[in-house]
């Protein structure tokens, strides 16, 4: 696992690292409780932080308190604090900070390593819990809310004046394919039309025949193009029905990030050209930017 240390001891951190490190851990170690919390906030991975309640600038407790505040945004960490003084109220301060554990300082190798088989076993629970509540059952891409989420994080690091394209996708004629060929083949067919949105970018399934990809850092241009290519994928699928394969088509509609754009804004203008691409003949892309219909060629 990968594991946050923060004492304002060096020696302690050396006892403490020197018991990880050899079971495999990769263990980050800080004096300034700042320093790791920043540290924490932009490394997804690691899955346990143990702390003194001695620390600076930042308190122990304090650190606790911002450690969970990350927990709770979707993802997994399991929070130790260390005291050389244990007492009811210290440990009732940390549990009530949003500690998990409490340990002495320093802790005795088989405790320590106790408490981490434990942590492991809760971080991949709830490793667990997000993936289940984050993927679509039918197709294993993000579900809706999911999705705006993630593209809302990418546009936060994106800015103003960065550049994402969306795309938005949707199954031409789906009821008819489920109307002659049973929900079966419907089923089959949003699987086979994920599976070409799965590698790319942000994908997820909005519900029904209806899919977005989100491509940060990439320009219109980009994004028509990827349309393009993701258009003449779909019409070669070829879907196993009772009556031999089953062909179907999609529509897309595309557009970009402009200077203080929102992501419903960015979304509701790729959404608006998808319209326009089922309503002009379908198996094509429209732009909204530029309004350009790359249609049945090809």
């Amino acid at each position: 696992m990968h594991i946050v240390i923060v004492d304002s001891s060096r020696v302690v951190l050396k006892i403490v690292a020197g018991l990880l490190e050899p079971r495999g851990h990769q263990v980050d170690a800080f004096t300034d409780s700042e320093e790791a919390l920043n540290f924490l906030t932009h490394t997804a991975t690691v899955r346990v932080l143990i702390t003194s309640l001695e620390v600076r600038p930042l308190s122990g407790l304090e650190l606790c308190w911002s450690a969970r505040l990350l927990a709770e945004a979707r993802r997994p960490l399991y929070v130790i604090t260390m005291s050389s003084a244990r007492n009811a109220r210290n440990l009732a301060e940390a549990l009530d900070s949003g500690a998990d554990d409490f340990i002495e300082k320093p802790p005795g190798a088989e405790e320590l390593h106790a408490r981490l088989r434990a942590a492991e076993r809760l971080t991949t629970l709830q490793d667990e819990l997000i993936r289940l509540a984050e993927t679509d059952p039918l197709t294993g891409l993000l579900n809706r809310r999911a999705f705006f989420g993630r593209v809302q994080a990418a546009a936060d690091r994106v800015g103003n004046h960065g550049r994402m394209a969306a795309i938005l996708v949707d199954i031409d004629h789906f009821k008819r394919i489920n109307d002659e060929h049973g929900h079966d083949v419907g089923d089959a067919a949003i699987q086979a039309v994920a599976r070409l949105l799965g590698g790319e970018g942000i994908a997820g399934r909005l519900g029904g025949e209806e899919f977005a990809l989100a491509l940060p850092h990439r320009s219109l241009e980009e994004g028509e193009a990827q349309a393009g290519r993701l258009r003449l994928l779909a019409r070669d699928l070829r879907i196993r029905g009772s009556r031999g394969p089953v062909r179907l088509t999609c529509s897309f509609g595309v557009s970009a990030w402009t200077e203080g754009e929102t992501v419903a804004g960015l979304l509701k203008r790729a959404d608006i050209a998808l319209y326009e691409a089922k309503s002009s003949g379908r198996d094509r892309v429209v732009s909204a930017e530029t309004e350009l219909v790359l249609a049945r060629a090809g």
